[in-house]
C-alpha cells in the first residue's frame, strides 16, 4: 500500500469532503430529479429516469422538465406516467440512497 506522510492514501491524500466527481452536489436540501426516481424505486435505472426526463415526460410543482439534472426539494409535488394513469406524489424526505421499498415509500405520500 502507498503511503503519504506515513498515512494510507485514501485517508491522507484525498479530500473526502470534496465531492467525488465534479457534478456532485454535496447540498441534500436538493437532488437530481433522475437519481431521485431511481432512489425511490419508481425507475428500475437512473438512466431510464434521465430518458423520462429528457423527453418531457416528468412535471415538478406543475412545470415541465426537460433535463435530467433537474433539482427536487422537499415538499415538491413530481408527476410522471405510470402506464395509462398519472402518478403524483408529494416529496415528504430526502432519501440517500437506493434502500429498500420500505424506506423508499416512506420519503414521499401519494397525492
Amino acid at each position: 500500500m502507498f503511503s503519504c506522510e506515513g498515512r494510507s492514501v485514501a485517508s491522507a491524500c484525498h479530500d473526502t469532503s470534496a465531492p467525488a466527481f465534479a457534478g456532485e452536489q454535496r447540498n441534500m436540501n436538493n437532488i437530481r430529479i433522475d437519481k431521485l426516481l431511481y432512489f425511490l424505486r419508481l425507475a428500475k435505472s437512473r438512466s431510464l429516469a434521465a430518458t423520462w426526463a429528457d423527453a418531457g415526460h416528468i412535471r415538478i410543482n406543475g412545470r415541465r422538465v426537460e433535463r435530467a439534472s433537474a433539482a427536487v426539494k422537499v415538499d415538491d409535488v413530481i408527476t410522471l406516467p405510470r402506464g395509462d394513469d398519472v402518478l403524483a406524489i408529494k416529496l415528504l424526505a430526502m432519501p440517500a440512497r437506493r434502500g429498500p421499498v420500505s424506506e423508499a415509500q416512506s420519503c414521499y405520500d401519494l397525492t
